[in-house]
């Protein structure tokens, strides 16, 4: 079975055969002890990756009664923050000049 892991390329038997050879080649004896740290992190890149899953589904499905009321308080600020730094419309005092 393969699988894609980038940009459409699934590697066959062949390739993981050869990964494996140098594999062997480069950590010899420590080759045991490399993967199990390579897997340790995988699973603590998995396990951080769901935390930030786990915030946004709680941020996206939270009860509609805090979501308005952050909404309100965000829509008034940014009111607040657009009078304060708008200038003020001044008309012209007099007609335009005809060149």
């Amino acid at each position: 079975m393969d699988f894609p892991i980038a940009f459409g390329f699934a590697p066959g038997p062949m390739e993981m055969l050869i990964v494996g050879i140098i594999a062997v080649l480069l950590f010899g004896k420590r080759l045991p002890e490399v993967g199990r740290s390579l897997g340790k992190g995988i699973v603590e890149f998995k396990k951080g990756i769901r935390g930030i899953e786990d915030e946004i589904h709680a941020a996206t499905y939270s009860s509609p009664s805090s979501a308005s009321s952050s909404a309100k308080h965000t829509s008034t600020d940014v009111d607040d923050y657009m009078e304060a730094t708008a200038p003020k419309f001044e008309p012209p005092t007099s007609e335009p000049k005809k060149d």
